[in-house]
């Protein structure tokens, strides 16, 4: 239905009145002000620089980021076809060899696509993580080595400490989220794994979702910033990274030029909002690796893609200091959060 002329001519005055205003604005730097970012209780302050370019919610996957739903669609990745693929008994995982004595376990079928780390020394092999517990991640590891096994969580998230309780030897850090995450939990504290859009392939054969819990286990020994692990011809030294989880750790291999970084980083949405996760911790983390880029040549990641280049330890340190000063403008709104796009990976922040 046409508007009559003369109402057509007020609604031009008005849009015209209203552009007019916009210009001023701009002309005096009302609305566009960069003032530096503030973190408080997990959220970053003072964003009027950072309008949301987009919306994207997802109907099962949330609180992720955007375009989760369907996320087996970018199933398999191809990055994984770099590595040999080693032949197993346990369906619900898959194992490549990245490197000479590191072997990834990766875990496809569940939304977090999480890998857990076999580094095989001389001496004894080191678990980076057991994963999410659906499987039997035990099985797996008996058929890659003989050899004694010691367990180190680069965090105490569910999806990282599943199998901890199938190892006779485990190392954790001494904070209150880590020893009390060893205490296990209810299956409802871990029911969110296993929900409708999460899971993809078929569960193994004898599990239970209705009994499917983050079991108990003890820590036998304490680890501390800075302290090395000696494996028998590889040294890998502990860094604490805070940020993704209050325990989160990375371990460096100086000599083999090698970082793993578990959750700290990896290419996919990188979690600040998360509930026990710190904005300003993980920035001072993203600064922390960035620094170490000169001195590495590759990162392990734990989801999605095994490997990346030692670049992105730059990339990342920028994108957490393009938040906080106000010049990263790419943000979408997602299930409630922002989320500030990068090369490759992205930053979710609560709004």
């Amino acid at each position: 239905m046409q508007a009559e002329p003369l109402s057509g001519i007020l609604i031009m005055s008005r849009s015209l009145v209203f552009l007019l205003l916009l210009s001023l604005c701009a002309c005096t730097g009302e609305g566009n002000q960069t003032a530096p970012i503030a973190e408080d209780n997990g959220k970053v302050q003072n964003r009027g620089s950072q309008p949301v370019t987009d919306t994207a919610d997802n109907e099962l996957v949330q609180n992720r980021g955007s375009g989760k739903d369907n996320w087996w669609d970018s199933l398999p990745r191809p990055e994984w076809g770099a590595y040999e693929k080693i032949e197993q008994s346990e369906d619900w995982f898959e194992v490549y060899l990245i490197d000479d004595g590191i072997y990834a376990i990766y875990e496809p079928g569940q939304f977090e696509e999480v890998m857990s780390f076999l580094l095989v020394g001389e001496e004894f092999a080191l678990m980076f993580d057991t994963g999410l517990g659906i499987g039997n991640i035990r099985r797996v590891v008996d058929q890659l080595t003989d050899l004694d096994v010691v367990v180190l969580n680069s965090h105490t998230h569910y999806d990282h400490i599943g199998g901890n309780h199938l190892f006779d030897t485990i190392y954790g850090t001494s904070l209150d989220y880590t020893q009390q995450r060893s205490m296990g939990s209810p299956p409802e504290a871990v029911a969110g794994l296993l929900r409708e859009g999460w899971v993809w392939k078929p569960l193994p054969d004898g599990f239970s979702a209705d009994e499917f819990q983050s079991h108990a286990f003890d820590i036998d020994k304490l680890v501390y910033e800075g302290d090395k692990i000696d494996i028998g011809g590889r040294v890998l030294e502990i860094l604490f990274t805070p940020g993704h989880a209050p325990d989160s750790i990375c371990l460096l291999d100086r000599e083999n030029r090698l970082l793993l970084t578990g959750d700290t980083f990896y290419l996919a949405p990188l979690y600040t909002h998360l509930e026990g996760s710190s904005f300003e911790d993980y920035s001072n983390s993203a600064a922390k690796l960035a620094g170490l880029a000169g001195e590495i040549d590759k990162a392990l990641t734990s989801h999605n893609v095994p490997v990346v280049d030692a670049s992105y330890m730059t990339a990342l340190g920028q994108a957490f200091a393009d938040i906080k000063s106000g010049k990263a403008t790419d943000v979408t709104l997602s299930d409630g959060n922002r989320e500030y796009h990068f090369d490759g990976f992205s930053v979710i922040v609560k709004d």
